[in-house]
């Protein structure tokens, strides 16, 4: 039997199939006739992301189908997982070729996530002990594509991935099901009728932004003074100051007296001194480093910027290397190749230049700081002009600036003279600094912010010729200025705050490293939808790019306070630990216990700390209801799905918020001519089932109760029960 490629999604099995000669496409599969790479061919299938998920909470038990404090916590004794109910035809088709295959090669992403997909569905199909293969590559390109099919790698080195991943997944579900559950349920105590959703790292990640806004409200802003002169010389007029700030008017007027200065008078230029001094181009984007440019220079969203980069990744495009990537690094393969391609990359963007080098540079090349993946740069496909033409305005503007980075590399170096001069006046020494630019070097590839261009010139004048021993006329006055408050967060500065949160972390010097090792709270690829979440969650919102907490957020992070839930170190410590799940140094099912072990904590102390709090309610709005095309809706219930989105009134039915990411719970508003209310769908979704419901018009009228079973509504009759 020919070997059976898993692919993640349909688009990249149709890239996998375009690198060889062209088979017959089947339903939920495709072949891949007899070649050079597949002597025997191969048949090539895929998932359509997760085909297969964790159980939800009332599929272990009845009990748990109501939302109440005396079922939590919710810790099944062991975790099970089924086949997704809106995918479950391809999983079928799928696990009838893996059941017939005599080896599997899993070409699924190169990363965590992939390789949980990948192995949950093997193993649901119950085909683990099969032999299994690993492609893993970086590019879509047919020549890597076919490279990589030829250097396949054994598929037990990355089964340490399918652990962390699953262990990751695992724990998630346990803090958020009963998490959720718990503080939605101790909050309604209190009055307040939403729900609140709360998670290993969307929780602490709230509180950081939380606790950026309060340090805002609660900041008082001082009064400061400083010593500032205008200096007039013959070759042209400057500005100084001492490098000194005073507390009142007063202690500044005292130095003006100690060094009797008028109003008017002469300054002498005591010291010039001027350095040489060199920028080198930026490093290759990660993920994280393209969000927060992309957020700063266009205001996409970090989201929105992945979902450009990926499609530049996807077929049809394939014009740029693997986006979810956290390393800003390539290897000699890669940087061979973009040396061999740069005239071609110059013509792509219109920025031609005579290179610096051509040699490869440690600060972009280093084979030691490329793991998984290497920085996103172009693919070795080069689009005609007419084909950049046809991108999509924000394609071509993330496409162009991941190739800019990527000839960056082989730039000069951005250069300029710094001056720094001493004026004395009566013995007091005032500073100037004056920077003149000499080569622009890689700037020219990036044009010039004007807002940046406004900022620099504020900071840095350009000072006249000066000459050591040169008399200049002072103008020395006192300066009033107010201390500011710390600057609120952009929505891509929330990416950047996420990844180096261990700065934030002020005593616990054993957490900041944590913290640092780890790369702060969640993942390159997760980062992003967290953010997202949250504002779906309406936590946060953002208003021109600037992001604020709701009401419903602060309420959140005032029932948190104090507890591991709300801190980043502790997200930090389990980061850690499933990092070492990934290497093989630790044990899932070890991490999966302490999991636990904090959630029955955590439902053991939370009412205690709930019962404490005042929380105000002023301000908080009724659930938002999403928008549908006659106006707002609110919330009905948590989706007994997914347990992510809500369940809220559509035009016709009653939907998940959360269709977007995958989830297609729905109900029938109407049922044999029975209009079904929100009340009730409430109950589908937190009990399990309805009260009889009375006069449901069959072939004859009849009352009945509705049952949810496994994602579908039923009839439920004293002796038997069947599908609507």
């Amino acid at each position: 039997m020919m070997p059976v490629i898993l692919a993640e999604k349909p688009s990249q099995a149709k890239a996998y199939a375009a690198a060889f000669p062209k088979g017959n496409k089947k339903e939920g599969y495709m072949t891949i006739p007899a070649c050079s790479t597949f002597p025997t061919g191969a048949i090539l299938t895929w998932g359509i992301g997760h085909l297969v998920e964790l159980k939800t909470p009332a599929e272990y038990s009845t009990s748990w189908k109501r939302w109440n404090l005396n079922t939590l916590p919710m810790i099944p004794n062991r975790f099970e997982f089924k086949t997704a109910y809106k995918t479950k035809k391809q999983f079928q088709i799928v696990q009838g070729l893996l059941r017939e295959a005599d080896e599997i090669i899993i070409a699924t992403d190169c990363d965590r996530e992939g390789e949980n997909i990948a192995r949950s569905i093997i193993k649901q199909a119950r085909v683990s002990q099969k032999p299994t293969q690993r492609l893993w590559i970086n590019s879509l390109e047919k020549e890597e594509v076919k490279k990589g099919f030829e250097r396949l790698h054994p598929g037990e080195k990355f089964v340490s991935l399918y652990e962390e991943a699953q262990a990751r997944q695992i724990s998630d579900w346990v803090v958020g099901m009963n998490a959720s559950r718990l503080y939605t349920l101790l909050l309604k105590s209190k009055g307040l009728n939403h729900v609140f959703s709360v998670g290993r790292v969307q929780t602490p990640t709230l509180k950081l932004i939380y606790n950026r806004q309060k340090e805002i409200e609660q900041f008082v802003p001082e009064d400061y003074f400083e010593l500032k002169a205008d200096f007039k010389t013959n070759n042209g007029t400057y500005q100084g100051k001492v490098n000194k700030r005073y507390k009142t008017k007063e202690e500044a007027k005292k130095v003006i007296e100690k060094h009797q200065i008028k109003e008017i008078d002469t300054g002498t230029v005591q010291d010039i001194k001027v350095s040489q001094k060199r920028v080198k181009p930026p490093l290759l984007h990660s993920l994280s480093s393209l969000q927060t440019l992309a957020n700063k220079k266009y205001k996409y969203s970090p989201s929105k910027t992945l979902e450009i980069v990926q499609s530049l990744y996807d077929e049809p495009l394939k014009l740029v290397t693997y986006p979810r990537t956290d390393t800003q690094h390539i290897t000699k393969n890669e940087f061979a190749y973009v040396q061999k391609n740069l005239d071609s990359y110059q013509r792509v963007t219109g920025d031609i230049f005579e290179p610096s080098s051509l040699q490869p540079n440690k600060r972009f090349v280093n084979d030691e700081k490329v793991k998984e993946h290497h920085a996103i740069i172009p693919t070795k496909k080069i689009p005609t002009e007419q084909a950049v033409q046809k991108l999509r305005t924000d394609q071509k503007n993330i496409y162009f600036e991941i190739v800019k980075s990527a000839l960056a590399m082989f730039h000069y170096d951005y250069e300029y003279e710094e001056t720094i001069v001493t004026t004395a006046v009566k013995g007091l020494g005032f500073y100037s600094k004056g920077n003149v630019e000499k080569q622009r070097g890689w700037k020219v590839l990036f044009g010039s912010s004007k807002q940046n261009s406004k900022q620099n010139q504020q900071q840095i004048q350009a000072l006249p010729r000066l000459e050591k021993g040169m008399s200049a006329d002072a103008f020395v006055h006192i300066h009033k200025d107010k201390t500011k408050p710390p600057k609120p967060y952009t929505e891509g500065q929330l990416i950047n705050m996420m990844k180096t949160c261990g700065q934030l972390v002020d005593e616990d010097e054993e957490a900041k490293a944590t913290l640092k090792e780890v790369e702060g709270l969640g993942t390159e690829a997760t980062r992003s939808n967290i953010i997202k979440t949250l504002i779906r969650q309406e936590y946060i919102y953002v208003q021109k790019n600037i992001v604020h907490v709701a009401k419903k957020g602060e309420i959140l992070c005032q029932a948190v306070e104090g507890s591991l839930l709300s801190k980043p170190e502790m997200t930090a410590k389990w980061e850690l630990f499933l990092k070492r799940i990934g290497e093989g140094n630790a044990q899932k099912q070890t991490f999966i216990q302490n999991t636990s072990a904090f959630t029955k904590n955590l439902v053991d102390t939370a009412g205690a700390e709930i019962d404490k709090l005042t929380i105000s309610t002023e301000g908080l709005p009724k659930p938002r209801r999403a928008k549908g095309k006659k106006g707002t809706q609110q919330p009905i219930a948590l989706c007994p799905s997914c347990q992510k989105g809500e369940i809220v009134q559509r035009k016709s039915f009653y939907g998940c918020t959360n269709y977007k990411n995958g989830c297609k719970q729905t109900f029938n508003r109407t049922i044999l001519s029975k209009t079904i209310t929100e009340a009730q769908v409430r109950d589908l979704c937190e009990k399990g089932k309805t009260r009889v419901i009375k006069g449901f018009k069959g072939k004859r009228t009849f009352d009945a109760m509705l049952v949810l079973k496994n994602g579908k509504t039923e009839f439920s009759f004293p002796s038997s029960s069947s599908s609507t």
